[in-house]
């Protein structure tokens, strides 16, 4: 079996290398303008794409041993993949791919969405080091198809190998980052990741399938970025601090955002739901949180994260139900990895003790 998920991985990353992308399925009359969007939108991009097949086999030429550097907040995490692989074993937990990691930018990732509804209808990636003013026209132009857009900065990137992790972040984040882009690497090669990668390159439309290899990698980074950080790196500073913020409830605000730009686009109320996103993000920036944009696009890319407040899939509440049924990390990894659908999660969460 495992020489299947092999095949799909290399199936999945040569069509990248083509140029594959997801698409949705074309609304009775509109099929013609469907065929053309996709090319339209890659027109708008232009030569700002990322040449995917060639940076990556940079990156893993460039990738050697450990990072050639004086930076000391790179390398302090010289040994971060061997700091990771040893938590990971001791959770019973293969290591399986190599956990290697590179401490640089992410390339951004443009996301897009169609404006009446809240829906992940593509993305691209585009060059690492494009100027703010570069991605404000890329995201203009593809607005202008009647989309919505959004250049993200990337904390992590999996798809690449070794992994990218941004160094910009407290470190914290950069541990729990390296650990997330691992386990996408290792859920590739179960069941549910290699249908991940078939559904995000348009080989199979289950958007389900996506918000569970998210959300179950978010998991794992959570439980082994903790103790990773904690053992190894808890020293250096960077835990996160939450005290100071409890007056204003970000998740339950951004939450309460999500569900009222749905319901406005459910009415038909486009303009409306627009600009509602418009002055929640002036709200959120009011209360320190530095959003730049907020759209349907924002939460398109922010909603296939079952944690994320932003999300409205019940993923990640039956996936803490069979969390909280499992002994330790590793039965519960290979009890969701196992799975080919949403339908095998709901029916194991109903079931009693989550069998």
């Amino acid at each position: 079996m495992k020489s299947e998920y092999f095949l799909c991985m290399f199936a999945a990353m040569l069509s990248v290398c083509m140029g594959c992308r997801p698409v949705e399925t074309a609304q009775p009359g509109s099929q013609s303008n469907e065929q053309e969007l996709p090319l339209r939108i890659r027109n708008a991009v232009g030569p700002d794409a990322l040449k995917l097949a060639g940076w990556e086999i940079n990156n893993l030429v460039s990738a050697g041993g450990k990072q050639a550097t004086t930076d000391p907040g790179i390398t302090r995490f010289s040994d971060l993949p061997g700091n990771i692989s040893e938590v990971l074993s001791e959770e019973k937990i293969a290591v399986f791919p190599q956990v290697r990691v590179k401490l640089e930018a992410p390339p951004p990732l443009l996301v897009i969405s169609r404006r009446e509804r809240i829906v992940y209808y593509d993305r691209i990636l585009l060059r690492p080091g494009l100027p703010d003013q570069a991605m404000a026209e890329i995201e203009d132009k593809v607005d202008a198809l009647d989309l919505s857009s959004l250049v993200i900065q990337l904390g992590g990137f999996g798809a690449a190998y070794p992994a990218i992790v941004s160094p910009d972040m407290p470190a914290e984040h950069i541990v729990n980052a390296a650990v997330e882009e691992w386990a996408h690497q290792y859920l590739a090669f179960k069941p549910l990741g290699s249908l991940y990668l078939l559904d995000s390159l348009g080989l199979r439309q289950d958007p389900a399938v996506i918000a569970m290899n998210e959300t179950l990698a978010g998991m794992i980074a959570r439980e082994i970025g903790d103790k990773v950080y904690e053992r190894y790196y808890s020293n250096a500073g960077g835990r996160v601090n939450s005290a100071g913020q409890a007056v204003f409830d970000f998740n339950k605000e951004m939450r309460e955002t999500r569900l009222s730009a749905d319901g406005l686009l459910a009415a038909g109320k486009i303009g409306e739901a627009e600009q509602y996103m418009k002055d929640r993000r002036l709200y959120f920036n009011q209360h320190g949180y530095a959003i730049r944009k907020l759209n349907q696009a924002y939460f398109a890319f922010h909603g296939i994260y079952g944690q994320d407040p932003g999300a409205v899939s019940p993923v990640y509440q039956d996936m803490l139900k069979l969390r909280k049924n499992c002994v330790n990390l590793s039965g519960f990894v290979d009890k969701i990895s196992g799975m080919a659908s949403y339908a095998d999660l709901e029916k194991a969460a109903g079931s009693p003790a989550g069998q």
